[in-house]
């Protein structure tokens, strides 16, 4: 019962508790052209670990020109999520195989979480370009901003 307990209050302060806004400088901000989304990521957010970093590039891979040389910009992730399938949006600047989204190209992931941590990924979508701003809005609807990758 104490773990249970502790649970429902980890997910209370994490579904009260919301993260600020991006700070990042406009140049590197990705436009979205509905209101910003509400929920947001929680205070309770974590990094995601090196293994679950790993899941996440070999999903994005496939969609990239040259991935080994991609530089990843990775979102917090919620600790305690709200179910075993969670969407993950972030950004890597890569080379696309379409020239006109090479560079920084917002992505949104599904992924399956097991035990609280990311066992495996598929490739939602990604674009770069002017249609990043097009997986900004479907990352809005998930209550996520890609514009958070660090």
């Amino acid at each position: 019962m104490r773990t249970t307990r502790s649970n429902a209050i980890a997910v209370l302060a994490a579904s009260v508790a919301l993260s600020a806004c991006a700070t990042a400088p406009a140049g590197d901000r990705i436009a979205v052209s509905a209101a910003p989304a509400t929920s947001g990521l929680s205070v309770a957010d974590r990094d995601l670990t090196p293994q679950e970093k790993k899941v996440i590039v070999d999903a994005v891979a496939s969609s990239l020109r040259n991935p080994a040389a991609a530089k990843y910009r990775w979102a917090k992730f919620p600790t305690v999520p709200e179910s075993d399938d969670v969407s993950y949006c972030a950004t890597v600047d890569a080379q696309s195989p379409y020239a006109a989204y090479s560079g920084r190209q917002a992505y949104i992931v599904d992924t399956k979480v097991v035990g609280g941590h990311v066992t495996a990924a598929v490739m939602g979508l990604i674009a770069g370009g002017k249609d990043a701003a097009i997986v900004a809005g479907m990352c809005e609807k998930h209550g996520l901003d890609p514009n958070k990758a660090t």
